[in-house]
């Protein structure tokens, strides 16, 4: 399989041509942002965290390292949304687009590192 670095980026961040692939990966639309103004390639809702692991979690850093493994936990069981995005990525650049004001503490960077992993990567853009 092709290099890839599957890229994180909020979706209140300036859009950048770089980004390549623009997938949303969160379960709910994000706030105050228009379906125009996100310019977002695909919506992929069955991809974030079910809405009980969202609410146990409360973007509790207290609970991140259970969060990370419980989150982990559920993608296992969303092959082909992770299919979905591993094909995605082996094509080009590949951002995964979250709403979440933590940029430390949040699914979106748990996917990435899962799907890197998947990849036999080990690097998230310590940029994002």
């Amino acid at each position: 399989m092709t290099s890839t670095m599957f890229r994180i980026k909020r979706i209140y961040d300036p859009f950048d041509p770089t980004d390549g692939t623009r997938v949303l990966v969160d379960r709910l639309w994000p706030r105050g942002v228009t379906k125009r103004n996100a310019q977002i390639d695909l919506w992929l809702k069955e991809i974030a965290p079910s809405p009980a692991l969202r609410a146990w979690f409360a973007h509790d850093p207290a609970r991140w390292t259970d969060f990370q493994r419980r989150y982990r936990r559920e993608l296992q069981q969303q092959p082909s949304a992770v299919a979905r995005l591993r094909d995605l990525g082996s094509l080009g650049p590949l951002t995964l687009i979250y709403a979440a004001h933590d940029t430390v503490h949040n699914h979106a960077r748990v996917l990435a590192e899962y799907l890197d992993h998947l990849s036999g990567e080990v690097h998230v853009d310590p940029a994002a």
